[in-house]
C-alpha cells in the first residue's frame, strides 16, 4: 500500500497544533509536506520485494572462501518512539556456488532498514534474505548502532551502542568460522 502522504501531511499538521505550535508561521508552512515526503521515504522498505532489489545480480562462482562486506551504513527508524537509529552493518557468507553483486549486499540493508524497525529484527531478516538467496553455507550479520530514543529521551546515555549479531548454518556450527567472522569485522580498515 502507497502511502497517503495527503492525509499524512494533514496529520502532522495537526500534531503541530497539538504540540502548541503554529503550523502558519514561516518555518513550519511546509513542515507537513516535508514530513510526510520523509516518511514515505524512510519507510519505504516495506514496500520494497528483496528479490527485485537483488534483480538477478547473483553470480556463478566456485569458491567456499569467507565474504566479507564491512561498515555499510544503516539508518532506520525505532518502531517505539519513530525515532532514528544509526550505525554500520557487517555482513559474512561463504558461498555455496553463487555470490552477490557486491552492491546488493548494501541494497538489502537499506530496504530492510527502511521500515519501522528494531534492530534485533533487522539483524535476522539481514541473515536470512542472504542465506536463502544463495543458499550460502552460512551468515553471519553484525549491526552496531546508535538509538536516539536512547540519546535524546529516557536515560539519555550519549555513548551508548548496541550490538546484534545473527549467525547461521557454518557460521553458528563452526565456532572457528564464527571467530574468523568476528575477528575480520573487529579488524581496522586503513
Amino acid at each position: 500500500m502507497v502511502p497517503n502522504t495527503e492525509k499524512i501531511s494533514s496529520l502532522v499538521h495537526q500534531l503541530l497544533i497539538e504540540l502548541g505550535e503554529d503550523p502558519g508561521r514561516e518555518g513550519l508552512l511546509k513542515t507537513p509536506t516535508r514530513v510526510a515526503a520523509a516518511l514515505e521515504y524512510l519507510t519505504s522498505g516495506a514496500r520494497a520485494d528483496p528479490q527485485k532489489v537483488i534483480n538477478n545480480a547473483i553470480f556463478t562462482q566456485e569458491t567456499n572462501s569467507m565474504v566479507i562486506v564491512k561498515n555499510i551504513e544503516v539508518y532506520s527508524l525505532c518502531e517505539h518512539h519513530l525515532l532514528p537509529f544509526f550505525g554500520r552493518c557487517h555482513i559474512g557468507y561463504i558461498p555455496s556456488g553463487k555470490v552477490f553483486g557486491l552492491s546488493k549486499l548494501a541494497r538489502l540493508v537499506d530496504v530492510y532498514a527502511r521500515r519501522l524497525q528494531l534492530q534485533e529484527r533487522l539483524t535476522e531478516q539481514i541473515s536470512r534474505v542472504v542465506m536463502e538467496s544463495i543458499g550460502a553455507q552460512g551468515v553471519g550479520v553484525m549491526i552496531e548502532a546508535r538509538h536516539l530514543c536512547m540519546m535524546m529521551r529516557g536515560v539519555e546515555k550519549q555513548n551508548s551502542v548496541m550490538v546484534t549479531s545473527s549467525v547461521v548454518g557454518t557460521f553458528r556450527e563452526s565456532v572457528a568460522t564464527r571467530e574468523e567472522f568476528l575477528t575480520l569485522v573487529g579488524s581496522r580498515s586503513n
